[in-house]
């Protein structure tokens, strides 16, 4: 098999260097690219995630000019891939960069289960 799990979410199909959904298993995109930008995205107003943190006259949630909550999706099964707080107009985070060609040697001939 040439699918190994990423993250709890993520799959890496190394014979087609695909980043894919652990839940249903949709291709997103190259692996070699941002899966982000491979998923369904919503932007998210923090007031409608979080409760006022302060009870009484000064009641606040999150200022939507300082934070927003950024999710993502798979265009496959509508799972929640991932999300992230950030200030407005601050681009989308690349959190993980595979070394894809190392990780095709290590499990090269390696069947389900072996060479781990």
């Amino acid at each position: 098999m040439t699918k190994r799990q990423i993250t709890e979410y993520l799959d890496i199909d190394l014979e087609k260097e695909l980043w894919c959904c652990n839940r249903c298993g949709n291709e997103l995109i190259s692996a070699r690219e941002n899966y982000k930008k491979g998923c369904l995205v919503y932007e998210r107003d923090p007031r409608t995630v979080h409760n006022p943190v302060i009870e009484g006259e000064f009641t606040r949630s999150p200022d939507p000019d300082w934070c927003m909550i950024i999710e993502f999706y798979c265009p496959g099964c509508g799972t929640m891939v991932e999300n992230e707080y950030l200030p407005p107009g601050h681009p989308i985070t690349h959190d993980i960069e595979l070394d894809i060609d190392r990780l095709k040697e290590k499990y090269r001939g390696a069947g389900e289960g072996g060479g781990e």
